[in-house]
């Protein structure tokens, strides 16, 4: 696996970064928003249980979720039941009524899953329990299209390698998204901002996860 020479000196701005993972090719056999079913509510499902635990877990609650990962056959599944398809993720105690209140927060506030995409604010996102702001911006992004950079700890870790700590949620998501706004077309930046922190995970499991 081909990995980003280090400079010495810090990037000169995050687009570079995005170049020089670009040339590694790693999403070559990833969907083209990177996550996979994006633009359906099971990114909604997905986003919660993967924290705190690994995406094959999640892939594995997803697989006993088949048949009840759009809004509404997710709000016919009893919650019980729905811990127990969860078991793999862990904290499903905690996280199966959190996704059911937010499921039926989503149905009361917008009607529908279409309307939610188009309507929902970050704001509203960060006011549901047990969604904070990488959760909430992985939503927007990977389930609703909207132009919002998540940022995750695979993101930081990325940055340290190229001297590059900073203070907050808000200031990386900042530094990573105003190279790209710059280069790229507004109506186009959603998909470069799933595909740049795609690339940032990618890279990270084949490379950087050993490191700490």
């Amino acid at each position: 696996m081909k990995k980003l020479n280090t400079p010495s000196n810090p990037l000169p701005d995050s687009h570079t970064l995005y170049q020089n993972l670009q040339h590694l090719d790693l999403l070559t056999h990833r969907p083209r928003w990177w996550w996979p079913n994006a633009g359906t509510f099971e990114v909604v499902i997905g986003a919660v249980l993967t924290q705190n635990t690994t995406w094959k877990n999640v892939e594995k609650s997803l697989a006993n979720l088949r048949g009840y990962t759009t809004l509404e056959s997710f709000l016919q599944l009893d919650e019980t039941e729905f811990k127990a398809r969860i078991k793999s993720t862990g904290f499903y105690n905690q996280k199966a009524p959190r996704l059911h209140i937010i499921a039926k927060n989503i149905k009361s506030e917008f009607g529908t899953f279409e309307t939610f995409q188009k309507e929902v604010t970050r704001s509203w996102l960060l006011t549901q329990k047990g969604i904070g702001e990488e959760t909430a911006d992985s939503i927007l992004n990977y389930a609703c299209y909207r132009d919002e950079m998540v940022v995750d700890t695979y993101t930081k870790r990325l940055l340290k390698t190229h001297g590059i700590e900073l203070k907050n949620y808000a200031a990386y998501k900042a530094y990573l998204q105003e190279s790209l706004q710059s280069h790229y077309p507004k109506e186009d930046l959603a998909l470069h901002y799933a595909r740049f922190h795609g690339m940032i995970v990618e890279y990270n499991k084949r490379n950087l996860t050993k490191q700490g």
